[in-house]
């Protein structure tokens, strides 16, 4: 069983909670996680005058995500930064490419989930998630979140990213901020909690 982790990243934050939520899938015994980079869409050198451009070497590695990757898959987890309340741009254009998928069906009964993050604590976290439920539902899937038996995101020692749709982190105004250790248990949790649904399913 593979569980497909596609996601974007402009500074690297979600590309830690990525790793994470793969730590959490592979967990559970027979389930593998697969790691796939979005394509990004802004020009190399508006990445450099961003800041951006020596953060994304750190996974420049990961292949893109095709058609193929989303098909084959028994799961998918995807990732994204939060754009004034919404998906990031580079996600939004891939998912439009996914028309031959909808019409096919080739989605319709597979797991989806969702994790993000944002420059601030309330800066569209979880209408972010919602927003890209939309389309998974359009897919014809199964959404899962991240349940209250994480107790991580009942926290109030901390500031913390964290809700039920889904894993969530906090980037900072200036993206200085990388995912706190809670942050990251819960994507592990959220990563395994989707795989050990996916196992129940395909048994």
């Amino acid at each position: 069983m593979k569980i497909l982790i596609p996601f974007y990243s402009t500074y690297g934050h979600v590309y830690k909670m990525a790793e994470a939520i793969a730590e959490g899938v592979e967990k559970v015994e027979g389930v593998n996680a697969e790691l796939r980079r979005i394509e990004e869409a802004i020009p190399e050198e508006t990445l450099k005058e961003i800041g951006a451009f020596e953060a994304q070497k750190d996974f420049a590695h990961i292949p893109e995500c095709n058609l193929d990757d989303l098909k084959e898959a028994d799961g998918i987890i995807i990732g994204t930064p939060t754009r004034f309340g919404n998906i990031a741009g580079q996600v939004q254009n891939f998912l439009d490419t996914t028309g031959s998928l909808w019409m096919e069906g080739a989605l319709i009964g597979k797991v989806g989930s969702v994790f993000v993050s944002t420059a601030s604590q309330h800066g569209g976290q979880e209408t972010t998630i919602r927003n890209l439920h939309t389309t998974l539902l359009h897919h014809g899937m199964i959404i899962v979140g991240l349940p209250y038996s994480f107790a991580g995101q009942g926290t109030i020692d901390e500031i913390s990213g964290g809700s039920p749709y889904g894993a969530t982190t906090i980037a900072g105004s200036d993206g200085s901020r990388m995912p706190s250790e809670n942050e990251l248990e819960g994507a592990r949790f959220q990563g395994e909690h989707v795989a050990k649904i996916v196992a129940k399913m395909t048994v």
